[in-house]
């Protein structure tokens, strides 16, 4: 009975023309609406937030070309739910495979489609809230086009409440007065199919006519129903900082607290693990060296055994991380470098580092007073290897640890006058 079907389906646009948003795709103009209406459309991948349109696009791209399509979600499919639908497509004719999610498939889930796909027996569409360049495999990425679907405004947000109003039958039965939207759409947060279920909720929780939807009967209705993490909201934002100021402030026991917290609210442990690679370097760096290879190896580790036991092994990383040594001189001496490159521009290599294959080359002193620190005693010698602009500038400082203490006094050795105090 359509009363059953949730909002967000019924409200499911039916042609392009009616789709919010994504103009630069789907435009008079745009390169994936020409494809689309020529025919000419090839496997993809939709990268963008929740909400913005990936699942409708593929709806209406199979049903512009005519060609059934089959849903998976790599949450709940395998390899043997792939393998069917990739046989039935051998059978009765090509198929559109569209699998939500995607970058939650392993790399034998992704390396299964690759015949299929480059032999066009499906065409695949992907959709991805994650990377796509971090998440699928590079064999599958180079036989897929990538689209990147943008948020979606509050202009098309608006759109779709006007058009729910309007025009769905259901809503239509009910007197509905809409005084105020900012909450709403606040609770949305940007995501279209939570918009309407939100709508939905708001409508069924209010008995009798008329329903008043402004800010006060949001929040009163709504916020108590919101979950207390939200992976794509504030919430997620705010915890990964108090998780990450947590290890750099050497605090192991907040680190896993907060861990903890993201992983009962369902948080990409990838997404945890990513982190943590970044700050061994940002915060911990050549104070520990050994912090970037636990965290790496954390990454390739959670990947392989997921959760739920991956969450001792992200444990694990976050108290050795915060237990560690802490020193941003690696960070700080690239940002000391970038600096100079905008202040400067791309100033040219001196001649004695540059490469000299030719004779040409060599005429014009290439290569010319190079020396080979390894003919040298100690494998040093005092040569300048930065630009005549730039000469005797020191970026990197070591930072006030055992380890990089040591740097500091092997630099204060050879370079006396950069490292001399």
């Amino acid at each position: 009975m359509s009363h059953a079907i949730p909002l967000a389906e019924r409200m499911r646009p039916q042609t392009l023309d009616a789709c919010a948003g994504q103009k630069h795709l789907l435009g008079k103009d745009a390169l994936l609406r020409k494809s689309i209406e020529n025919k000419s459309v090839v496997s993809m991948i939709f990268w963008g937030p929740p909400g913005v349109g990936k699942t409708t696009l593929s709806c209406l791209i199979a049903q512009q070309l005519g060609l059934p399509i089959h849903m998976l979600s790599a949450i709940s499919s395998g390899v043997q739910e792939l393998r069917q639908v990739i046989e039935k497509s051998k059978q009765e004719g090509k198929s559109v495979l569209f699998i939500d999610e995607i970058h939650r498939f392993n790399k034998s889930q992704q390396d299964a489609l690759l015949g299929a796909v480059e032999k066009g027996i499906v065409l695949l569409i992907g959709a991805t809230t994650e990377n796509p360049s971090f998440e699928v495999n590079s064999a599958l990425l180079s036989r897929c086009h990538v689209y990147i679907l943008k948020e979606l405004e509050r202009s098309d947000l608006e759109e779709i409440l006007h058009t729910a109003f309007t025009r769905d039958e259901i809503l239509g039965k009910r007197k509905i007065q809409v005084e105020e939207t900012e909450a709403l759409l606040l609770f949305s947060g940007g995501d279209a199919r939570k918009l309407l279920n939100l709508v939905e909720l708001l409508v069924n929780a209010q008995a009798d006519d008329p329903v008043i939807i402004n800010n006060k009967s949001v929040e009163n209705y709504l916020q108590k129903r919101i979950a207390v993490y939200d992976k794509k909201g504030e919430q997620h934002y705010d915890i990964i900082s108090a998780f990450i100021k947590s290890i750099r402030g050497s605090d192991p026991n907040a680190a896993v607290y907060w861990l903890a917290r993201m992983l009962d609210g369902g948080e990409d442990i990838k997404f945890i693990a990513r982190r943590m690679v970044i700050l061994a370097s940002e915060d911990i760096g050549n104070a520990n060296p050994n912090a970037l290879l636990l965290a790496t190896n954390c990454f390739q580790a959670i990947t392989i055994i997921g959760m739920p036991e991956g969450r001792i092994i992200l444990a694990q990383t976050a108290v050795y991380l915060a237990c560690s040594n802490k020193s941003n001189a690696s960070y700080m001496a690239i940002e000391e470098a970038y600096a100079a490159l905008r202040k400067n521009g791309e100033l040219p290599v001196p001649l004695h580092l540059r490469n000299a294959p030719t004779k040409l080359m060599k005429e014009l002193d290439y290569g010319k007073n190079y020396k080979y620190a390894h003919s040298y005693e100690g494998n040093f010698t005092d040569l300048e290897f930065l630009p005549e602009k730039i000469s005797g500038n020191k970026f990197y400082e070591p930072g006030n640890n055992v380890r990089e203490n040591e740097f500091r006094q092997l630099l204060k050795k050879l370079w006396k006058d950069k490292y001399g105090y």
